[in-house]
């Protein structure tokens, strides 16, 4: 990222639609006055934010493509510099042409010398300049990234909220509140003498109360929207032949794992990622557990470790039992060995699912277990809010944002800054000097949302990660 930020000043050009073939594909310029670029590849000017179709040249005048030509003069563009798109049909060569033919335009920029600095955009340099030239906070900017990423219709529609600056503008009036606050603490600390009490006139204690309200509030929208982004990863445990595969099939709807009457049919995990209410569920079908003394061969030991490598990764784990053998000895010894590894092996919560009820007397479910039959799909909708209950998930009908865990992480520091910052207002002007560090602190973590108070390194993280062209 070091490097990147000692090179913004450069032009940069990139390829911006997907590898391979297509109806259109799209070639991105950005950097300080692209005019002379444009004359060389478009023959002419280009009128701002007017989209021109004519040929593109290549250096002996002959046309590499016929498409469209889009100029955004600087500051009005993604990136706040000039930028130039270039919309052909999306064929591979085609597109490559024209970036060589942007570099070669460069490489004899003769009097436009600041071009011949034009080189390849490294991964999310693009947005990163829109992000350092103030068109995107860092919230957005990531919003940019989980709108290409998502991968359900709630998950998208949260990231354009986010995008369109829904999570920002409730960080930012969380900041507000706060700095209004530092302010009265402050003039309280710089006059000392004064016979008015700012803190007591100006109800302090009042105002952390409603804004850390209001903070509990955005933290909790906001691990809704990690768990849109992020999905939650559930492992199937449970002995042999218990129906695990059978489950993971009837959640996915599609015959992923091989189901057969024979225990052990399951070696290897089997994944599968579904949505429930737009949540994304990762469901991971795992090897028969069975006590080390039990195990029939070398692949299964290997398939049970694992097993239990899995389990130990897990969000949340369903222990699946069948209903048919569970009041045998030789099943309740094993399933109490099993769960004692349970407890030892993750702190994941756990729910006990009684399978096979339609072939077995019916047996009431309860808050901690649920009863289903994963052939005929009797019980799989109250198997599916488990899950989601089990993840923290509540359904709203107003519309969310999309977050990430460092948001919802940035979020608890602050709260934990705005409780301590309570307890030394409760102890009165013995304690403002503390008081004023807290807020500070708490508004320092909501500026690491927004790129306010945020590490080079952090920015190379969340950059790196992007796709060239974005």
């Amino acid at each position: 990222m070091a490097a990147m930020l000692s090179r913004l000043s450069d032009p940069i050009v990139a390829v911006a639609t997907a590898p391979g073939r297509g109806a259109v594909g799209i070639v991105r310029v950005s950097g300080r006055d692209l005019r002379p670029l444009i004359r060389a590849l478009c023959g002419r000017a280009l009128e701002p934010r007017r989209a021109t179709l004519l040929p593109f040249l290549d250096a002996r005048g002959k046309p590499i493509d016929q498409g469209l030509a889009l100029y955004f003069p600087a500051p009005h563009s993604y990136t706040g510099e000039d930028v130039l798109e270039l919309q052909v049909h999306g064929g591979a060569v085609v597109l490559q042409l024209l970036v060589a033919r942007c570099l070669e335009v460069a490489a004899d920029a003769g009097d436009a010398g600041h071009l011949r600095e034009l080189r390849p955009a490294a991964p999310g340099e693009f947005t990163t300049r829109a992000f350092l030239n103030g068109k995107l906070d860092l919230a957005q900017a990531e919003a940019v990234a989980d709108l290409i990423d998502a991968g359900t219709e709630a998950a998208a529609r949260s990231a354009a909220r986010s995008l369109a600056g829904e999570f920002s503008r409730e960080v930012h009036a969380l900041a507000d509140a706060l700095v209004e606050l530092r302010a009265l603490v402050e003039a309280t600390l710089d006059f000392p003498d004064e016979e008015i009490d700012f803190l007591q006139r100006a109800d302090a204690l009042g105002r952390l109360a409603r804004i850390d309200e209001r903070l509990q509030s955005v933290l909790a929208a906001a691990r809704r929207g990690a768990l849109l982004r992020e999905g939650i990863h559930v492992v199937l445990a449970g002995q042999p032949n218990v129906g695990k595969s059978s489950l993971l099939n009837a959640l996915a709807g599609a015959e992923l794992a091989i189901v057969t009457p024979i225990p052990g049919t399951t070696r290897d995990k089997v994944g599968q990622t579904i949505q429930i209410h737009g949540v994304p569920v990762h469901v991971v079908d795992t090897a028969g557990l069975r006590s080390p003394d039990a195990v029939l061969d070398e692949v299964e030991r290997i398939g049970i470790e694992r097993s239990w490598a899995e389990i130990g990764r897990a969000d949340a784990v369903l222990v699946l039992h069948d209903l048919t053998r569970m009041q045998t000895p030789e099943y309740q010894r094993a399933q109490t060995a099993i769960e004692e590894q349970l407890l030892a092996s993750t702190r994941a919560p756990r729910l006990q699912v009684l399978n096979k009820c339609d072939l077995a007397p019916p047996s009431m479910p309860s808050k901690e277990t649920i009863v289903l039959s994963a052939l005929t799909g009797e019980g799989l909708d109250a198997l599916r809010s488990a899950l989601l209950e089990m993840a923290g998930w509540q359904a709203t009908s107003e519309g969310g944002f999309i977050a990430r865990t460092r948001h919802v992480h940035a979020l608890r520091r602050a709260a934990g800054h705005l409780a301590q910052a309570r307890a030394h207002a409760r102890e009165g002007d013995a304690a403002l000097e503390l008081l004023a560090e807290e807020l500070r602190l708490a508004h320092q973590s909501l500026g690491e949302i927004t790129g306010a108070f945020t590490p080079d390194d952090l920015l190379g993280e969340i950059f790196g990660r992007f796709c060239i062209g974005k």
